[in-house]
């Protein structure tokens, strides 16, 4: 039996998210149905991760058994070929029989794209948080400083999160500015129900001069979701990597 390893990319815009869901279309979903297509059998696709809806990929991994002993070729051009243009497989490759996706991982990496154009941008709005005005990247450094770490991060979780522990590894967060874009790069073990957003939310809200820089250890501590800032749009989420 093979275990094909997959690194896909895809615009999220028009799906429901990564994990199949009986309200709308989503990525696994469409990967499945091609792979069967492909493979002539039903496929079951393991990602390493949950991403929401509206949120993007350059790096999402997944994998899937077969015994279809098909060219390694055919799980990337051939499956290009059945899959929608705002999805893609980057690379296909043979992976060990007990690899998976999710349990192997050993971190990943989001980026943020914030556009801070004193006009909406129309080719920016489907990857970026559009907002006007200038953002003190400073103190949001600053304030990022104090989520680097392991530290207990209920207060930047989603409702409905189900971790069994709100304990993770933040490695570094990055935040840069090119023209009229900021991108935020988060590093980390892994991430809550909707954590990278809400971290975002909450440097944004310093960056404004709405909350101190050195409120965050407070808001850590108390764990608190209402104490932290808003969940950040979808839209300017892109999960890049995955490491192994």
């Amino acid at each position: 039996m093979r275990n094909i390893k997959l690194t896909i990319e895809y615009d999220g815009t028009n799906y429901v998210g990564w994990q199949l869901q009986p309200n709308g279309v989503s990525i696994q979903q469409v990967m499945e149905e091609a792979l069967a297509n492909l493979l002539r059998e039903p496929v079951r696709l393991h990602g390493s991760g949950r991403t929401d809806a509206g949120v993007h990929a350059r790096g999402m991994v997944a994998c899937f058994k077969t015994e279809k002993a098909i060219p390694l070729r055919a799980f990337s051009d051939g499956l290009n070929s059945l899959l929608p243009p705002d999805i893609a497989v980057r690379e296909a490759s043979e992976a060990a029989p007990d690899f998976h996706p999710r349990y192997a991982a050993t971190g990943k990496l989001y980026r943020y794209t914030i556009h801070t154009g004193r006009r909406r941008s129309p080719l920016s709005r489907l990857y970026s948080w559009c907002l006007r005005g200038k953002l003190d990247l400073d103190a949001m450094r600053q304030a990022a400083f104090f989520m680097e770490g392991e530290h207990d991060f209920a207060a930047l979780r989603g409702a409905g999160c189900v971790a069994k522990t709100t304990v993770r590894r933040m490695d570094g967060v990055a935040i840069q500015k090119q023209g009229e874009l900021v991108t935020i790069d988060v590093r980390g073990s892994g991430f809550l129900k909707h954590m990278v957003r809400n971290m975002v939310g909450t440097l944004v809200e310093v960056g404004q001069g709405r909350r101190a820089a050195d409120s965050i250890s407070a808001m850590l501590v108390a764990g608190d979701r209402s104490r932290a800032g808003l969940t950040a749009p979808a839209c300017g989420l892109c999960l890049v990597e995955v490491y192994y």
